[in-house]
């Protein structure tokens, strides 16, 4: 669904109205690390996966997007809905009980969209793995998506996940790795730090990009178009994406104060001025 330029940054900032107001409705949620990833999410539904809203588990003959690092749903959730996969208004009840859109996705309530519960940290890359590996298997040309936290990579079981994808050459795999140096109790290099993670990925056989304004849509969609097309050769692709957390709202970035919490009435207002409305609240 090509757009131009101008269409793309209004469905960022109306997206990133969506994460204000959904977190504030409930005093509850992600808002640093879902602002940081607007962009990203942006590019990938509206500009480069082929997919259906007829959604279906089995995917086939479209691409698939897993999200490993569930706590940045109010993005997701507001991307699915303005990408058509469910009502818009829907993002009232985020995190409500008995609602769709818990805190973390879920697969239970048959949410559209959703192809596994994320949040606990470290798992989404195994799971593209084995998508990406039954469409080889099908015959399936389509490509697996999956998006990881940086402080996420702290986790032993993606790096077997990475080994495993360069080994068996699951070359059908564009990971990204959203780089915003934050995680919920500090910097990542003060809570753990991971070295060079373009040297890591190369050293484990993967193909590497390197996305250095990972919240300008089009150097975003440059490349996810890059790295569709160094896929296929037999490696599997890894994007660095280097973001802002909290991006798009002056007070939230920069900091992972805002890692998981909510602004108050105040804190919405100002976010909101700075994000003018484009194309109408739910």
């Amino acid at each position: 669904m090509p757009q131009n330029t101008q269409q793309l940054e209004d469905f960022v900032t109306q997206v990133r109205r969506d994460i204000l107001r959904q977190v504030h409705k409930v005093s509850s949620g992600h808002p640093g690390g879902s602002l940081g990833c607007v962009e990203f999410f942006t590019a990938l539904y509206q500009e480069i996966m082929e997919y259906s809203t007829d959604f279906t588990m089995d995917g086939i003959n479209e691409d698939l997007f897993f999200l490993s690092n569930g706590h940045i749903s109010p993005v997701f959730y507001s991307v699915l809905a303005r990408s058509g996969f469910f009502p818009v208004e829907e993002l009232n009840t985020f995190r409500l009980l008995d609602s769709r859109l818990q805190g973390h996705p879920t697969t239970h309530e048959g949410l559209p969209g959703i192809r596994m519960a994320s949040g606990s940290l470290g798992q989404g890359l195994s799971v593209a793995i084995g998508a990406a590996e039954t469409k080889k298997l099908n015959n399936d040309t389509h490509t697996v998506f999956a998006l990881l936290g940086d402080g996420e990579l702290q986790e032993g079981q993606n790096w077997e996940a990475i080994m495993y994808a360069a080994g068996h050459k699951v070359d059908n795999l564009i990971a990204t790795v959203d780089l915003n140096g934050q995680q919920i109790d500090g910097s990542t290099d003060d809570v753990l730090p991971m070295g060079n993670m373009k040297d890591k990925f190369l050293a484990f056989g993967w193909e590497v990009l390197e996305v250095e304004k990972g919240n300008n849509i089009v150097e975003v969609i440059k490349g996810l178009q890059e790295a569709k097309k160094l896929s296929g050769n037999g490696k599997p692709v890894c994007i660095l994406l280097k973001t802002v957390m909290g991006n798009g709202v002056d007070f939230m970035m920069h900091t992972h104060a805002w890692h998981g919490k909510a602004p108050n009435d105040e804190q919405l207002e100002a976010g909101l001025q700075q994000n003018a409305e484009t194309l109408g609240d739910y």
